[in-house]
């Protein structure tokens, strides 16, 4: 029988989500997990849960679903043991470094992969299973005859998302949120910048719309059809969402597993009845149906969710029911839709910039007479959206899952120390085929013959349609040796490429093509056996270095480091005696979100720019559509100071684009002479990525500064008197100690 698994965002989802039928539940704690804006489980909490759902023959497992920083590798270490010691049924992970420590130390955690993991294909999951995994989270735009190909070739569980938010990138390749401000979807920080309203220019005009924000998945419908190729888990998306969003959606999906084979026609009928409340976006079977945009883009759709309740035309701080101020609420008068909201309704409010978007639910409402003054959130006023989530009415009470009395359970991360793991160390041999110096990657044949002029130590030429035709149909001449060329592959990897890439690919290599550049565990299975020489790319997250030993364990020496990565974070990575397997990028405009799919004929623009003026490329071709920043990501000019600290090789990532030769000239200049390029972005380099805790830890010593310099500032005043002594200012501010920025804006020197 297969599995409903549902997600449990907070005790009371919890509470629905077992209530309604679920055969499991998945959550996550305060940490490392993919979701750190909800409210996640406390440790006396978590341990409870895993007690009582077990009691009533329920499995839970625990989203431990992101990359880890090196100085993070420790906390892991022991967030692994305490898991290990309470026992949940599976750990949902994507970093490749919490794998290895599993393997090592904690061989009875179940591992399942992640979707962040991007597994597309069964090669994709075989590399996996081989590491231990027993189920792999596939990721969620692919089709059900994909599917039914990947069980057909792998023993590993199968689990799929079946209901819920989509996301409009590919699994686990989003770095738009990154980009713009440190938080990223890998870190659980993700802003959802592609649900944003965008300006773009048409050849009519300037117009606006939504144009990134996806539908919902719905596959109600599909639910036989996925039972009948063997799928063992059907996933509900929303650990963000309300208890009752999980018990009414946990409901149908219960009626149809359990009736479709008895009246499959009555048995969705049913189901979709329990799913008219889901106020959601627009539904969309995605993959399932069609692999055209238009099936899941619409630019007018909003961004938002729910039934539009209309516009906010009045908004003042009103106090109904107490004459004091102190207790007086901020209240609205909403018109424009056909449902007026009651006490007990949730809500989602947006800007009307969109620039902030909250759910709320209606605490009071306030009636004069003429008009009804419902109670929203502080910070929204005239102009801004309203949509209706929940209606009360909709609410429902489950049992309680965990028991009243919680405080026996005590257990907590302890304090043990994670033994040192030292890297191989580099064989004199091992890197041969990556000599020291700089490479260029490129996306079409052309653009070799651009680069060859600075006469880089190696190209890398990205496979993509167009190249594959180059190389293996034109046959066409190149201006390097083939032993100086790497061949990059695409780190999406779908189940219905897997045989015609695998053939590409091994045309190639019997073509003398042997250095290659891999980025999904799917390319690992494909190239093992035709003994070439693989590099990992950007995109097999190598944040710590326990995740480069998972990648030396799969016979991988060298890689290209992370676009996301920090130069704090790779110095604590790489030892310097190790730093020679490791390549750095210093430009590129880096690929801030990835679709499989073209976009719509509507879509006539190139550029598109967001409320804050940052500019970006939308490009769409046959292998898929990309997302590109305006202005690059570069660090050029630090390439010497990053010699210095025993770095080697050194990457200027020229793909997705048309590489002119004076574009690039004035690249190389940056390179030469150490002068940053105007109009770049730093990336996450110089500050690492969003830390809530190195915020709040930078207020609390610039508080600190400021206390001292305004004692030194008293002190010296009243010394100083009629001796007319000099009194120091106390105005400076420490700019150390700035919030971390929240600007959308691409980020400069």
């Amino acid at each position: 029988m297969a599995e409903l698994l549902a997600p449990a965002g907070n005790i009371e989802a919890l509470d629905a989500a077992i209530g309604e039928g679920a055969d499991a539940v998945y959550l996550g704690l305060k940490s490392f997990n993919a979701r750190l804006r909800t409210t996640n489980f406390a440790w006396n909490q978590f341990e409870a849960a895993v007690n009582s759902v077990h009691r009533l023959g329920k499995k839970i497992f625990v989203t431990v679903n992101t990359v880890l920083e090196e100085y993070e590798t420790e906390r892991m270490y022991r967030f692994l043991a305490y898991l290990d010691k309470i026992g949940p049924d599976g750990l949902i992970v994507q970093d490749f470094g919490i794998v290895r420590m599993v393997q090592q130390f904690f061989p009875n955690l179940r591992l399942h992969a992640s979707t962040q993991m991007n597994i597309a294909s069964a090669k994709a999951a075989n590399t996996m299973s081989k590491s231990g995994f027993k189920r792999v989270v596939l990721a969620r735009e692919l089709g059900l005859d994909e599917i039914k190909q990947i069980k057909e070739r792998t023993n590993v569980e199968i689990e799929v998302f079946v209901h819920g938010a989509l996301c409009v990138s590919e699994s686990g390749l989003c770095l738009f949120s990154s980009y713009l401000g440190g938080k990223s979807a890998n870190r659980g920080m993700c802003t959802q910048a592609c649900r944003r309203l965008y300006e773009a220019d048409m050849p009519g005009g300037t117009e606006q719309g939504f144009y990134f924000s996806p539908y919902d998945l719905q596959l109600i419908e599909r639910v036989p059809d996925l039972v009948s190729a063997g799928v063992d888990s059907f996933k509900i998306e929303g650990r963000m969402k309300s208890a009752e969003y999980v018990g009414s959606v946990v409901s149908a999906y219960r009626y149809m597993l359990d009736h479709w084979q008895e009246d499959r026609k009555g048995a969705l009928a049913t189901a979709k009845r329990m799913l008219s409340t889901d106020f959601a976006r627009t539904k969309t079977m995605y993959w399932y149906t069609s692999s055209q945009a238009e099936n899941i883009l619409n630019p007018k759709q909003a961004s938002g969710t729910g039934i539009y309740l209309g516009k906010i035309t009045q908004a003042k701080k009103l106090s109904p029911d107490s004459d004091d101020k102190a207790d007086a609420g901020w209240y609205a008068v909403i018109k424009g839709g056909t449902y007026d909201p009651d006490i007990g309704d949730s809500i989602r409010l947006h800007k009307k910039d969109d620039s902030v978007r909250e759910s709320h639910k209606i605490k009071s409402i306030y009636e004069d007479g003429e008009k009804n003054w419902v109670e929203i959130p502080r910070g929204f006023g005239v102009g801004d959206s309203v949509y209706l989530l929940q209606t009360k009415s909709m609410s429902k009470r489950y049992p309680r899952v965990l028991p009243n009395d919680i405080s026996r359970y005590r257990s907590q991360p302890g304090a043990q120390e994670l033994p040192v793991l030292d890297l191989t160390p580099l064989a004199k041999d091992s890197l041969d085929l990556m000599p020291e110096g700089l490479y260029v990657q490129v996306s079409t044949v052309k653009d070799l013959f651009v680069v060859q002029c600075e006469q880089p130590v190696r190209v890398i030429l990205e496979l993509n349609s167009v190249t594959r035709e180059s190389l293996l149909e034109k046959k066409e001449k190149l201006p390097f040796s083939k032993r100086q060329v790497f061949i990059s592959l695409d780190p999406y990897m779908p189940q219905d490429i897997e045989d015609s890439l695998t053939e590409t690919v091994t045309q190639l290599v019997a073509e003398g093509f042997t250095n290659w550049v891999v980025n999904n565990p799917g390319h690992i299975a494909m190239l093992k056996p035709l003994k070439v020489f693989m590099i990992a790319g950007p995109y097999l997250y190598t944040f710590n270095r326990w995740a480069v030993s998972w990648l030396e364990n799969q016979g991988i020496t060298g890689l290209i480091t992370p676009l996301e990565n920090s130069k704090r974070n790779i110095e604590a990575t790489f030892e310097p005696d190790q730093r020679k397997r490791v390549m750095v990028t210093l430009f590129a405009y880096p690929a801030l979100f990835r679709m499989r799919f073209e976009l719509p004929e509507s879509y006539d623009f190139l550029y598109f720019k967001d409320r804050e003026e940052g500019v970006f490329k939308a490009l769409s071709t046959k292998d898929g559509s990309f997302v590109l920043p305006e202005q690059p990501f570069s660090i050029l000019d630090k390439n010497k100071s990053i010699k210095e600290m025993g770095f080697t090789h050194f990457l200027i990532d020229l793909s997705k684009t048309d590489v002119k030769k004076s574009d690039f000239k004035q690249i190389m200049a940056s390179f030469y002479t150490s002068k940053p390029l105007s109009e770049i972005s730093r990336f996450n380099w110089k500050e690492g990525f969003y830390s809530p805790e190195k915020v709040e830890e930078r207020r609390q010593m610039t508080e600190y500064a400021q206390a001292q310099m305004n004692q030194r500032g008293r002190n010296g005043s009243s010394k100083s008197g009629a001796g007319g002594k000099k009194n120091y200012s106390s105005s400076r501010q420490n700019s150390s100690g700035k919030g971390r920025r929240n600007s959308s804006r691409p980020r400069h020197s």
